[in-house]
């Protein structure tokens, strides 16, 4: 796997709705679907159909700014090398406090537009907007990567040596925590705006056992064990780390650029980042299908059935981790 080593990714297979099928439920524009800066209204609550079926984008990058992209082969729609335009990057909030950033697209050559979340929604849910931009330089879609590290993160090989995550290639060691020592099999790479929903979450030096600020994607999930008060009823948590945030211990760093680097095993891996447990990248056809075709075949060949399951343990959601919640866990790291 040599050639794809710490690449950034020449193209990327996203899943998007058409826009007719997430539409206003209730607000000013009542009836109409989501669209550009200009034809949305803040507070308005929108709602995705009961049928709706996402689309697959194949999406390269061009070399001559952020904004756009041009479609690749196995898109659903148009053709490879149409261009796609990002016009607008929404902010919808769920009832239950998530916020989901939604970049709009617009395809030229069909004359529609396509919504792009970035975290899962789902049929029948509200989602009320509650900020919307126009202005969105920096973000790629062919950026979007699903766990990973930023750039400086140490990894503990066997022996528990730390290696930075970028100096690791295909067939190094790594310790596990379930498996013992186990090779990398394939590493991801992307370079982008740290603003909105890909701004990191920074994780102080301390707060969970940390060696040092840990600084990872909003999605990637950390592992807890749980010695004494059990939430979710288990002692091992799977925890977004977006859902740490507290502004305090816990805080996302907008602003800059963020190197993020994710690891793929043969399993789905607990492995151990500045000294705690966290995830790998888990393969199956849903992760899969946002990387490039060429990346995603070879996965593919690598990982038969593409059966990896989530590690044991409960993931805990945002319901679950009120304030009260994330200080069973979380230590307020030392005065330097």
């Amino acid at each position: 796997m040599a050639k794809n080593e710490q690449t950034s990714l020449p193209a990327h297979v996203v899943q998007a709705y058409e826009a007719t099928v997430f539409r206003v439920a209730s607000g000013a524009n009542l009836g109409d679907p989501i669209a550009e800066v200009g034809l949305c209204e803040p507070g308005d609550v929108y709602r995705l159909v009961h049928d709706a079926r996402p689309v697959t984008l194949a999406l390269h990058a061009t070399s001559d700014g952020t904004r756009h992209q041009t479609l690749a082969h196995g898109t659903e729609i148009g053709r490879a090398g149409e261009p796609v335009e990002l016009i607008s990057l929404l902010t919808l909030m769920a009832a239950d406090g998530d916020r989901v950033e939604t970049l709009i697209l617009h395809h030229p050559a069909s004359g529609r537009d396509f919504a792009l979340p970035l975290s899962p929604i789902a049929p029948r849910t509200d989602y009320t907007l509650i900020d919307l931009r126009e202005a969105i330089d920096g973000v790629r879609i062919a950026d979007i990567v699903c766990s990973a590290f930023a750039a400086g993160t140490m990894i503990t090989l066997p022996g528990g040596e730390p290696r930075q995550i970028e100096a690791l290639a295909p067939g190094d060691m790594v310790l596990t925590r379930d498996r013992g020592p186990q090779p990398v099999r394939w590493i991801g790479k992307a370079t982008l705006r740290a603003v909105g929903g890909f701004a990191p979450v920074v994780i102080a030096s301390g707060a969970l056992g940390n060696s040092s600020d840990l600084v990872v994607s909003p999605h990637h999930r950390i592992f807890i064990y749980q010695r004494r008060r059990r939430i979710g009823g288990t002692a091992e948590l799977l925890v977004q780390a977006r859902h740490l945030v507290d502004g305090d211990i816990v805080t996302r760093r907008e602003g800059g650029f963020v190197d993020y680097h994710s690891l793929v095993f043969d399993h789905h891996e607990v492995i151990y980042a500045e000294g705690i447990p966290a995830e790998s990248q888990m393969v199956n056809e849903a992760t899969v299908s946002q990387l490039p075709p060429d990346l995603a075949e070879e996965v593919r060949a690598r990982f038969p059935g593409l059966s990896q399951v989530q590690h044991f343990g409960t993931e805990a959601g945002r319901e679950l981790l009120d304030e009260a919640a994330r200080a069973t866990f979380l230590r307020r790291p030392p005065a330097r």
